[in-house]
């Protein structure tokens, strides 16, 4: 598989009730660090993620500098970070990395026929 077939990168920092204020500092230190776009802050499970959790939507150059600064400033929170290549389950499956302890995902919302 081509690289270029990556559209850009989602991260998801994951917390609970007990972390929440964690991940709210975390996420303040990422909008002064970086030049990206921020999602909601879910404080419930929203789609494949099994806790409360923000999306960090960025593009492919961004992709080193913000893994290298989550890796040292995550703290105790758990960060999913998964590539758009249009193939939701494979990227969320397959082509994933964590930083901090992984979790399992609620995958079979990509399967499930309605």
């Amino acid at each position: 598989m081509d690289t270029a077939q990556i559209k850009d990168w989602h991260a998801h920092v994951y917390f609970d009730a007990a972390s929440r204020d964690s991940a709210w500092a975390l996420r303040e230190r990422i909008e002064k660090s970086f030049d990206i776009e921020m999602g909601r802050f879910h404080e419930k499970p929203v789609g494949p993620h099994p806790m409360f959790s923000y999306q960090v939507a960025f593009k492919n150059d961004k992709l080193a500098p913000l893994i290298s600064w989550l890796t040292l400033n995550h703290g105790d929170l758990t960060v999913f970070i998964h590539p758009n290549t249009g193939q939701d389950l494979e990227d969320h499956r397959d082509r994933a990395v964590w930083i901090g302890k992984s979790v399992p995902l609620v995958l079979d919302i990509f399967t499930k026929k309605d």
